[in-house]
This record gives C-alpha cells, structure tokens and sequence, in this order.
C-alpha cells in the first residue's frame, strides 16, 4: 500500500508536526517502507503459534507492590495554577477531533 504525502501531511498535522517539503518526501517514502513492511508481516501464516508474551524468563526484582494511603487532594490542588470540580484544568490541545494550529 502506498501512502501520499497528503496522508503524510494529515498525520503531522494531527501530531502538530510540520515538515518542509525534502523532509515530507523523505518521510512519505520511509512511511511507505513501514507500511510495506507490515504488509509483508501479515501475511505469514502464524495458526498453531502460540502467543508469546515476552520472550525473556526475567524475576521482577522491584519492591513489592503494596497499597499505601495517598495524598489529600485538597493538599496537591494547593500546588496548582487553576483547578475546577477538584480536577487539575488545563489548557485544551485538541478540539472537534482535530488538531489545534
């Protein structure tokens, strides 16, 4: 499958990237080889596989999990610029689905 520059373009856009025009070839070309690729991964015949989870036998030598009392939340929204409804407000980065410009 081949992928367009304006497919290209929309991904940037939508990743608030932007790219002159060598740079767009270069990554619709690279982005076709990704996508040439996976293609090529899909089609082999992995019935019977079993699915792997992680390939390596590690031990997790982390400290036990253990639940321990948090923090008040009063406390933390002290730190905070602006909050609303006891949630920490932000600005908005992505309105209607699309991305801002």
């Amino acid at each position: 499958m081949a992928i367009s520059e304006e497919q290209v373009k929309h991904v940037a856009k939508l990743a608030k990237l932007s790219f002159s025009d060598d740079e767009l070839q270069d990554f619709t070309v690279q982005l076709g080889k990704i996508i040439d690729m996976v293609e090529t991964l899909e089609e082999v015949d992995t019935e019977g596989v079993p699915f792997t989870s992680n390939v390596v036998e590690t031990i997790n030598v982390l400290r036990e999990d253990k639940a321990a009392k948090g923090w008040d939340r009063d406390e933390l929204l002290r730190n905070v610029p602006e909050s609303e409804n006891g949630f920490i407000k932000v600005p908005a980065i992505i309105d209607n689905g699309e991305a801002g410009a």
